[in-house]
């Protein structure tokens, strides 16, 4: 995954052709013109690649000796629509018409570098793992019949895992939904889910392939996201040595799910779902920090929510169940409230109160809709740095005139609690890391701070706090 994402960043910058120049800056103010030409020279090299592309992984896999089919026996009662191939090869049109939709270069070339990125990967999967549809489609007369004549001109029963056909549906209908709005949106809707649809209904794939296709539209969309996105190494905490048992136990999760995917088969491939997901936060703890969920004005990217989903189950479970017995949150001082991240059974129980975000992995919470709102992502169960612990006390500092305040991460027992130690540092309410910590446990005795804690609150307060405050 590394390798693939540093594959995908080099594309992103990459200038080898006029198509894949960066987009000059906008100036506030002017009218943008939609980039008709470069979209027609995208459609002029994608095209040509999709049909050659596509064609020889046919061919190739038509000479191989044998080639096997992975197939549920439940499908075997997907019925046959003959009408669905009208949807079905309506995509091309809409493929074609998403990139006249993109209204600036910036928004056109990230979707064609998507659908190119996406034939890539599916074309190695038709090489690498050749497949093929294993039932027999009944005759089709009429309309229908013709078009199936016209689809069979070009198109075999091979290329099936990952289905193209599903991953290009997903990255056009991102288009669409982005640029259509009211009935015109609700009808598109249903028809790119009628065109996911048909791909089955039309006898062009097995459950299987569908869930490959929309796995890989879901990466392609996590590796070249809308907003320009930088993946940072992660800060070295203090305990560097637990940020890499951390990484290792992701890592090894991560190999057991693919171990068992490939040993047991059939429903068993799912597991690379959760697979993924901890291969991601594996990554997170062994380079990429917290830019590994694309956390930003406290949402997580759509494709990252996706991809990260098992795992982000698991931590909100998690959450609900080392606190069960404990109040959501404490006053640590008036107006500063200590806790875990809110859920809706929580707001009873919490005030009205603006809320700092701490949490790397869960969305903005249904709380903060309508209150003032503050993120700073941070890893859980590892040391912030000093400049961390910098930023989350600034971003705290800017909500305290809406106070009361919420400081939270997935518990309250670790990351929020060190923060509101660093605060208490900060407003001169501690004397020193030790009284900080004594301060915040008083208040929610669970918190789990260790020496590790006290040393980073340690060398913040050498450099933002006041001298004044290090002197008492």
């Amino acid at each position: 995954m590394s390798l693939l994402i540093r594959l995908f960043v080099a594309l992103s910058d990459t200038r080898l052709a006029v198509l894949l120049a960066r987009p000059a800056a906008l100036v506030p103010g002017t009218a943008v013109r939609r980039p008709w030409w470069r979209a027609v020279g995208w459609l002029a090299v994608l095209g040509p690649f999709f049909f050659l592309s596509y064609g020889f992984a046919n061919w190739w896999t038509g000479r191989l000796p044998h080639v096997g089919a992975v197939v549920f026996g439940w499908e075997r009662h997907i019925p046959f629509v003959p009408w669905t191939i009208v949807p079905y090869m309506s995509l091309d049109a809409f493929y074609a018409g998403s990139l006249l939709l993109c209204a600036t270069r910036a928004e056109l070339d990230t979707h064609a570098r998507r659908l190119l990125a996406a034939s890539i990967i599916s074309v190695a999967g038709f090489l690498l793992f050749p497949l093929q549809f294993s039932f027999v489609r009944p005759a089709t007369s009429g309309f229908s019949g013709a078009l199936f004549e016209v689809l069979m001109g070009f198109d075999k029963p091979y290329n099936q895992a990952p289905s193209l056909h599903i991953s290009l549906v997903i990255l056009v209908w991102l288009v669409f939904a982005r640029h259509l709005r009211g009935a015109a949106r609700w009808v598109m809707h249903g028809w790119f889910s009628l065109i996911a649809v048909s791909v089955f209904t039309t006898f062009q794939h097995h459950f299987i392939d569908g869930v490959a296709g929309a796995a890989v539209a879901v990466v392609v969309v996590y590796l070249l996201p809308d907003v320009p996105h930088s993946w940072q190494p992660a800060p070295a905490p203090a305990n560097a040595p637990r940020r890499h048992h951390l990484a290792a136990t992701y890592l090894l999760g991560a190999a057991c799910c693919l171990g068992l995917a490939a040993a047991l088969g059939g429903w068993a491939w799912l597991l690379l779902w959760p697979g993924a997901a901890l291969l991601l936060v594996g990554l997170a703890y062994s380079r990429f920090g917290v830019s590994i969920f694309q956390k930003q004005g406290g949402q997580l990217s759509w494709a990252a929510g996706w991809l990260l989903l098992p795992y982000r189950v698991g931590a909100w479970l998690s959450s609900r169940w080392f606190t069960r017995r404990e109040a959501p949150a404490a006053e640590v001082v008036p107006g500063l409230w200590l806790g875990r991240a809110p859920g809706r059974a929580d707001r009873r129980h919490l005030p009205a109160a603006a809320i700092l975000d701490l949490t790397a992995e869960f969305n903005r919470p249904a709380a903060a809709r309508h209150r003032p709102y503050r993120s700073v992502p941070l890893l859980d169960l590892v040391v912030p740095t000093p400049a961390e612990l910098a930023q989350a006390v600034a971003a705290l500092d800017a909500l305290w005139p809406a106070r009361p305040v919420l400081v939270h991460c997935a518990l309250g027992y670790s990351r929020a609690a060190v923060v509101v130690a660093a605060w208490l540092l900060h407003r001169g309410l501690a004397a020193t890391p030790e009284a900080a910590v004594a301060q915040v446990r008083a208040a929610r005795p669970q918190v789990v701070l260790s020496g590790g804690h006290c040393a980073a609150l340690a060398a913040y307060g050498a450099v933002w706090c006041p001298q004044p405050v290090l002197a008492n």
